[in-house]
Formats: structure tokens, C-alpha cells, sequence
């Protein structure tokens, strides 16, 4: 190998002045510079996100790639992105082991979408790289099978259930488990006990994020989550009807009482695109009903998610819109609300460990 003209303090140094827009802090100093090399003027490096899902991309590697360019001497720049995503700072590995963060997705009410936007974010994660896991911890209604497209049992293995997988996202629910339609009539201590042994009897093997999507409501279900394993945080669904604005502040409000990091909220079903004129019309009010929520509580809005009836005809046939129409707004939005929330993951998960 040749004498370098250019040193690699230089260029560490030179790297050290660009700052992640999201965490605020230069890209050395976050580790996200790794296996810096230069050779006579060449200089390459791995540029490692915080997730796959970075909506900022393309920016961070755009401001890397000048900085170091702006090196005197540096005559050639080789960028290699890469992704790791950061655990939880209470990561318990003992109960969730290879699990790097859990996230509660919960409505105040039902009939808000929160398992379509569950399902749909889980999917958007793993289409970035990401790995992947849902649990449906909605005892009463479980809703991830028929969302999927899958309807197996899954196997026991020494003693541990192993999930199912659909569109590089692994499965579990208790719909798996009993059968067809029977009615799920239990009590409290039984939906406890039901929630903390899926999320324990289960072979997730390594995940970047575990999606819980929690039935709609502030009850046993939600408690035994926060009690039994600590969340990264949790996404409330609302639409803008005023009456979902309201018991959706009151979920809001659950989490925070709980200790657990409220990461955003999502407006689903915001408007009605007309697929003819492209003409938007809200259906549950003025849009920004969730803005405002997010606002007044203090809470990051993550986006809105406008309606489309063929959701509705997709969701019957297990096929998330997402993949379903990867083209469409709806698809879109999803990708963009999972930026967000990963984005707020790194930003939690840093926090915590300064």
C-alpha cells in the first residue's frame, strides 16, 4: 500500500462536523462511522443508520460523501450504507432474548384501523431491511391471521412455539390457536396470563422490532404489556371523528402514566381521494384532528393515512395494502409513518443510553 497524502484523523475529523438532522449528534461520535480507510487520496467507510428505514438516507451519505470530499487530497470516496438497529436500554434478554425493541401499537376505540396500520407498518419495516416481528395481543378480536393470509398452526418446537411468516414479517396470535370462530369469553387474570405467554413461549429469534398490536381500549391487556416486558413505546391510531379525538388522548395519556414513551400518533382515514378527479374530501371530520392530538399532548405526529375502499377488499384476502398496491398513497404513507416511528426508536434508544 501506498503513503496516504491523506490522514485518517483527517477525514474522522472532517466526519465529525456532519450531524444526524434527526439526532443531533455528529456521525463519529454516534459510531456510525466504521472501517475507515485511506489509501493514497481513496478513502472509503461504512456509514451505519440507526435502522433500515432512515427516512434521511440519502442526506446523511450525501453530507458524509462531501464532507470528506472537501478533504484536501482526497481524490475518490467509496460509501457503503449499511443499517444497525439500537436496542431498548432496558432490553430485558432473559424474557425476550435477541429482541431489540417493542413497540404497542393501541387506539382508544375500535373501528379506528389500528390492526390494518399495525400490520402495514410491520411489512413496511421488513420491505427496508428490517427484521420483524407482530404479535396480536388482542384476545377478544384477533385480526393478524385473516390481515396475513395465514390460517396454520404453528408448530411446537422443544417446548416453544415457532411463528409463522408472511411478507418477511413473522406471525403470532392466538387466532392460530383456537378454533375458527369460537368466541374468546375470559376474564382478566386469563387475558394476562394469554398476552405474557405469547410473547414469552415463542421463538422470536433476533428481531429489530417487535409490533404488538393490543386491543383497542385501556384494560388487562395493555397493562400486562407494560408490566411484563419494557416497551420502546407505543403509536396510538385515531381517525378525526371527535369522539375517537378525545378517547384517543385518553390512551395517549395510559401510556404515559405507565412510563412508557408515547412515539407518535397516526391519523388513519383522514380523506377520501377520488380515484377519478383526485379530488380529497375528509370523512371523519377536518382533517388534522390527530396534529392537533399530537399537539396539545405533546406527542410527535408520525403522518396521516388516507382511506381507500380497496384496503377493505385487501384485508379480506390477507394481503397488506402495502404490498398489495406498493404504487399507491396508501402505500406510501405507510412507508413514510414507519420512517417516522424508527426514527423515534434511534431517538428514545439514544437518549436513554447518554
Amino acid at each position: 500500500m501506498s503513503e496516504s497524502k491523506v490522514s485518517v484523523d483527517q477525514v474522522r475529523a472532517a466526519l465529525g462536523k456532519v450531524m444526524d438532522p434527526e439526532l443531533q449528534r455528529d456521525l463519529v461520535s454516534l459510531g456510525m462511522i466504521q472501517n475507515l480507510e485511506v489509501d493514497d487520496g481513496a478513502v472509503s467507510f461504512d456509514l451505519v443508520l440507526t435502522t433500515p428505514a432512515c427516512p434521511l438516507r440519502n442526506q446523511i451519505r450525501e453530507a458524509a460523501e462531501a464532507a470528506v470530499r472537501a478533504v484536501s487530497g482526497v481524490t475518490e470516496v467509496r460509501v457503503r450504507v449499511t443499517s444497525k438497529v439500537s436496542s431498548r436500554p432496558c432490553a430485558d434478554q432473559a424474557l425476550l432474548p435477541g429482541v431489540k425493541n417493542v413497540i404497542a401499537v393501541g387506539s382508544g376505540k375500535g373501528g379506528v384501523g389500528k390492526s390494518t396500520v399495525a400490520v402495514n407498518l410491520a411489512v413496511a419495516l421488513a420491505e427496508a431491511g428490517a427484521r420483524v416481528g407482530i404479535l396480536d395481543a388482542d384476545i377478544y378480536g384477533p385480526s393478524i391471521p385473516l390481515l396475513m393470509g395465514a390460517e396454520e398452526r404453528p408448530l411446537l418446537v422443544d417446548g416453544r412455539l415457532r411463528p409463522l411468516e408472511r411478507y418477511g414479517v413473522k406471525l403470532m396470535s392466538l387466532g392460530f390457536l383456537i378454533d375458527g370462530n369460537a368466541p374468546v369469553i375470559w376474564r382478566g387474570p386469563m387475558v394476562a396470563g394469554a398476552v405474557r405467554q405469547l410473547l414469552t413461549d415463542v421463538e422470536w429469534g433476533e428481531l429489530d422490532y417487535l409490533v404488538v398490536d393490543l386491543p383497542p381500549g385501556t384494560g388487562d391487556a395493555q397493562l400486562t404489556l407494560a408490566q411484563s416486558v419494557p416497551l420502546t413505546g407505543a403509536v396510538i391510531v385515531m381517525t378525526s371523528q371527535e369522539v375517537a379525538l378525545s378517547i384517543a388522548s385518553k390512551a395517549l395519556l395510559m401510556f404515559r402514566k405507565m412510563d412508557v414513551p408515547v412515539l407518535g400518533v397516526v391519523e388513519n382515514m383522514s380523506s377520501f381521494v377520488c380515484p377519478h378527479c383526485e379530488q380529497e374530501t375528509p370523512i371523519f371530520g377536518p382533517r388534522g384532528g390527530g396534529e392537533k392530538v399530537a399537539a396539545a399532548l405533546d406527542a410527535p405526529f408520525l403522518g396521516s393515512v388516507p382511506l381507500d375502499p380497496a384496503i377493505v377488499e385487501e384485508s379480506d384476502q390477507g394481503t397488506p395494502s402495502i404490498a398489495a398496491h406498493p404504487e399507491s398513497r396508501q402505500a406510501d404513507a405507510f412507508r413514510k409513518i414507519a420512517s417516522a416511528m424508527a426514527a423515534q426508536v434511534s431517538q428514545r434508544n439514544l437518549k436513554g443510553q447518554a
